[in-house]
């Protein structure tokens, strides 16, 4: 026997953990060696899974319901089922041998289980199935007292009848869709109703768990969360000499207002009766000596005066809010009217206006007065009224009475009313510019348009400025624009360069501004230093899908292209291609427009127009404009690589030119020269010809000398200037010095110019530079000067040095820029009053006889001012 799955205790053997090896026939024996009968015990592998079904779970009236019993491995079993209730009978069990259904009409508890006649073995009993019974009572919600809405603090009782209970005790279910919880009593009082009670409610009745009637009809209540205001109407408030007028009370139950039938219907079938006052809400209610009572909601008076109602119902008495006064009065002759101001046609959301009430032939009454609109505003009872800031809801008409002080019960009548019309929409005017491209010596003309622009508008004037950090633009006012302009056009002079300009408007007190206008600019061609834009190819028409870069040079470290194009479509380069440091790349699909570079400093360069031609033909010309006297070549391209023939050229519109060779030249370009030009030729002769697109050629002025070779100013000033100069001025301060050690004693030497000490000083605390350059036919002069220091002011005591440059080409090449050297021969002279010493600068060319052009020779003068004293 294993000791660990068997115990024996006693005349008992216990099996700890049974297993299918324990199968086999056991018999006991006593001491005085009787033994018993030989049982078997049968162990089965596994405990079979035993599951009671129920079609429904609740039974209904007079009905029954079925109960199917499942065993696994169902081979030769019987069945028994059991049921448990609320009752203190003993549970009630019945075999079933042939089948495992059985069709019940109690409820309770219901399980099953399987029992093997040949093995006599029974399986394990199932999880529990409950069923409910329903009796044929009815149960009936009811609501006292019944009323279609009910209002926030009113009392409500619900109950739960049962039909045909005779002395049965019942307890009771509630079922809501509300968010309240209810007990197990018959009543329920709401005392002080909210509108979380609102919902459907439904209830049973139910004799024991088991038993219970079918959930009841549900009722619907509905609790509004306000409380309700009376309504007090009059068909005629003005009451006719020796008349009476009708006051009509009502309740309207819902939050938005009804007519006056559906009102009466509600009031009557609700409960209301309505209590009357005059003059107080807080005086006694009227009585049959005040007034005649037509009908619970009907009254007739005949003396003016404010009149209020309001409504009761239930126990103890739940009142609606007071309605609206509604004064009764009786006829003047004088006359109200209204006036607005500003009384233009059409106001902004935002501006500020004043109503005014007045009454003609006034005398010395005093008066109050009422107001009467279709805006959804109320006004008070004065004769003034300031709304700021106004908006599409004052939208409406205005109408006003006066009253007199002295007699309340006299009034005028209603004024004729005003409309007053508020829109939302904030207005943008539109900027307009002429002429879109600067011509020299133009002026500007900008044009603010604003809907009626007569009413009260002035006119602000803005330049656009580039702020790359946020892809915007801020605004400087235009000079004379600070307060505005009367005129809705202003005139730029002097423009040179692009610009882009705003405006806005603004009217009234305070000021009323109008969106800013959408930007405009106003282009030029022409190129300058501190920010200029080049096309690459260097041409105005360009090819369908052909590639394209837009660079942006100048005093700027950050750039972004733009692009103008018809309609008025203004894109950053990110819309229609790629930024790549101050390089627009564009690759395809882009469109004809104008091209402009813009800085972080704010800067515009100047605008390219680009022409897109989608056929196979172009004409060659400049995108920038020529200067006069300069020669221009025009010419007609194909997009293959193919020759075209017979090539004409127009100006204009009208021939011009024919030239097999396909290109027109002009030699020297005039003011007359300028124009619209385009070209037409064929692939081969007798075939049909092409016609490239229109493209303007501008001619600007001649370049002065002076505006020759910024960047060569720029580089040799800077340079040569500034660092070779200072080197050789050092040079010559030690060579001065060491002269000075070997002619002279200690005691001279330390009283030399006080000139050269300045010189070292400018170099130690290192002062600014401050350049200006004039620019000559061959020679570029620069003035540097010093910071003041009154306390060191040795002015007087200036240095001039003269600094000769030699340029010295390679043998055997062409005298270069960039392959030249430069040689400085530096030549001393002082001048006598105030130890001048001038530097001259001369810059030669040394090349190799007959092997190239010789460059000119450029002198450089550097004028160097330690202090401000040297123009006095």
């Amino acid at each position: 026997m294993d000791t660990n799955r068997h115990s024996l205790q006693g005349a008992e053997l216990i099996f700890n953990s049974v297993s299918v090896s324990d199968r086999g026939n056991y018999m006991c024996s006593f001491e005085e060696g009787a033994e018993s009968e030989a049982r078997e015990l049968r162990v089965e592998e596994r405990r079979r899974k035993v599951n009671l079904r129920a079609e429904e779970t609740i039974i209904p009236v007079g009905g029954r319901v079925t109960l199917t019993c499942s065993v696994e491995d169902p081979a030769g079993m019987e069945y028994e089922f059991r049921r448990t209730s609320d009752t203190p009978e003993k549970p009630s069990a019945w075999p079933e041998k042939d089948k495992n259904e059985v069709d019940i009409s109690h409820g309770g508890k219901y399980t099953c289980r399987g029992w093997s006649r040949e093995g006599d073995f029974f399986t394990p009993i199932s999880d529990e199935v409950t069923i409910q019974e329903t009796v044929p009572n009815k149960a009936v919600v009811t609501v006292q007292p019944y009323w279609p809405q009910i209002f926030s603090g009113e009392k409500i009782t619900l109950r739960c009848e049962i039909q045909g209970g005779g002395d049965t005790k019942w307890t009771y279910g509630w079922t809501t869709t509300s968010s309240n919880t209810f007990p197990t009593d018959k009543t329920y009082t709401i005392i002080s109703a909210t509108e979380s009670h609102s919902g459907q409610y439904r209830c049973l009745g139910r004799r024991d768990t088991y038993t219970s009637t079918e959930w009841s009809e549900a009722i619907t209540l509905k609790v509004l969360s306000y409380k309700p205001r009376a309504e007090l109407t009059a068909v005629n408030r003005d009451i006719p000499v020796g008349g009476s007028v009708i006051l009509t009370c009502s309740v309207n139950t819902s939050s938005s207002s009804s007519s006056s039938s559906s009102s009466s219907s509600s009031s009557s079938s609700s409960g209301w009766k309505y209590i009357w006052y005059r003059e107080e809400k807080t005086s006694e209610p009227l009585t049959t000596l005040d007034v005649v009572f037509l009908s619970n909601r009907q009254i007739s008076v005949s003396v003016g005066g404010v009149y209020w109602c309001r409504g009761g119902r239930g126990e103890p008495v739940y009142y609606t809010e007071y309605s609206y006064s509604i004064t009764v009065n009786k006829k003047v002759a004088n006359k109200a009217f209204v006036t607005l101001k500003p009384n233009w046609s059409e106001i902004y959301r935002g501006e500020k206006i004043t109503l005014r009430c007045e009454i003609t032939d006034e005398g010395d009454s005093e008066w109050e007065y009422e107001w009467t609109t279709t805006s959804s505003i109320k006004l008070s009872n004065q004769n003034k009224h300031h709304i700021r800031p106004v908006d599409a809801s004052h939208s409406g008409n205005y109408s006003c009475k006066g009253r007199m002080k002295s007699a309340q019960q006299s009034s005028t009548e209603w004024s004729d009313p005003i409309t007053l019309t508020v829109s939302n929409n904030k207005p943008q005017p539109v900027l307009t510019v002429s002429p879109s491209w600067l011509s020299p010596g133009a002026s500007v003309t900008l044009s603010c348009s604003v809907k009626d622009p007569s009413a009260g508008w002035r006119f602000y004037w803005y330049k656009a400025v580039p702020r790359l950090s946020d892809i915007s633009y801020s605004y400087d006012l235009l000079p004379g624009s600070t307060n505005g302009t009367e005129q809705d056009s202003y005139i730029v002079d002097g423009q040179t360069h692009t610009a882009g300009y705003v405006c806005r408007a603004a009217r009234g007190d305070p000021v009323f501004y109008t969106y800013y206008s959408e930007s405009k600019f106003v282009w030029s061609g022409d190129v300058h230093p501190a920010a200029s834009l080049t096309v690459s190819p260097d041409r105005s028409q360009h090819f369908y899908q052909e590639s394209l870069s837009l660079s942006c040079e100048g005093n700027s470290t950050e750039w972004r292209v733009k692009r103008f194009s018809e309609p008025s479509t203004v894109s950053p380069c990110s819309s229609f291609g790629t930024m790549n440091g101050f390089t627009c790349n564009i690759d395809r699909y882009w469109i004809s427009g104008v091209y402009w570079c813009e800085s972080e400093t704010g800067q515009i360069s100047n605008a390219v127009n680009i022409t897109i031609q989608f056929g196979d033909i172009i004409l060659v010309s400049p995108v920038l404009p020529v200067a006069e006297g300069h020669s221009v070549t025009l010419s007609c391209k194909l997009k293959t690589e193919n020759v075209l023939h017979n090539v004409d050229f127009y100006k204009n519109d009208k021939l011009i030119q024919n030239n097999t060779r396909g290109e027109l030249t002009i030699s020297a370009m005039s003011k007359s020269d300028e124009g619209f030009y385009k070209c037409e030729g064929n692939k081969s002769p007798g075939r049909w010809s092409q016609t490239s697109k229109e493209s303007w050629m501008s001619v600007k002025p001649a370049s002065r000398p002076e505006e020759i070779s910024p960047f060569l100013v720029l580089l040799i000033v800077g340079l040569v200037g500034g660092v070779l100069l200072i080197l050789l001025l050092l040079l010559f301060l030690y060579r001065y010095r060491k002269s000075n050690d070997s002619c002279f004693s200690r005691s001279q030497s330390t009283n030399q110019s006080p000139a050269t000490d300045h010189m070292i000083n400018q170099e130690e605390t290192q002062h600014k530079e401050y350049a200006s350059v004039l620019h000559g036919d061959a020679y570029l002069y620069e003035t540097i000067k010093g910071p003041e220091e009154p306390e060191h002011d040795e002015s007087k005591d200036v240095t001039y040095s003269v600094v000769e440059l030699k340029n010295i080409a390679k043998k055997g090449r062409n005298n270069e820029p960039k392959e030249s050297a430069v040689y400085s021969t530096v030549k001393m002279a002082s001048a006598a009053d105030y130890n001048l010493l001038y530097a001259q600068v001369h810059s030669h060319t040394q090349t190799k006889k007959d092997t190239g052009p010789k460059a000119a020779d450029e002198t450089v003068y550097s004028e160097v001012k330690p202090g401000t004293a040297l123009g006095q």
